[in-house]
């Protein structure tokens, strides 16, 4: 599923990496807890968070995930969205709660990204 699929059925707003949304996502993983992030999700997933701090642009630079979706209409600062960019990474926000957001997702037959 493409970045400005996910963007459509989330009604999401984009952040950063406008100019990547034809990226190809397979699976996606909502998370909080890095640490699970890190041990469970598969190549090219989507992450879905409520975190909003350098260590989720981090973490997905090393798993190679290259678009997050902010859950809960949150909105990281300026910095993140700059370090994002400069990581070609696509940052959204969705005002849906991480439930729904996943739900519509895995609805519109996006699967998990992980295991556990």
């Amino acid at each position: 599923m493409k970045v400005e699929r996910i963007k459509e059925i989330l009604d999401a707003e984009i952040l950063a990496g406008k100019e990547h949304l034809d990226i190809e996502i397979t699976s996606a993983c909502g998370s909080d807890l890095m640490s699970d992030v890190l041990a469970f999700v598969k190549d090219q997933a989507l992450l879905l968070t409520g975190l909003v701090n350098s260590q989720v642009i981090r973490t997905a630079e090393m798993m190679d995930i290259r678009a997050i979706v902010f859950v809960r209409g949150k909105v990281p600062d300026k910095e993140l969205i700059d370090l994002a960019n400069q990581k070609e990474m696509v940052l959204l926000t969705t005002k849906h709660p991480m439930y729904i957001a996943c739900g519509l997702l895995y609805s519109s037959g996006l699967t998990c990204g992980g295991e556990g």
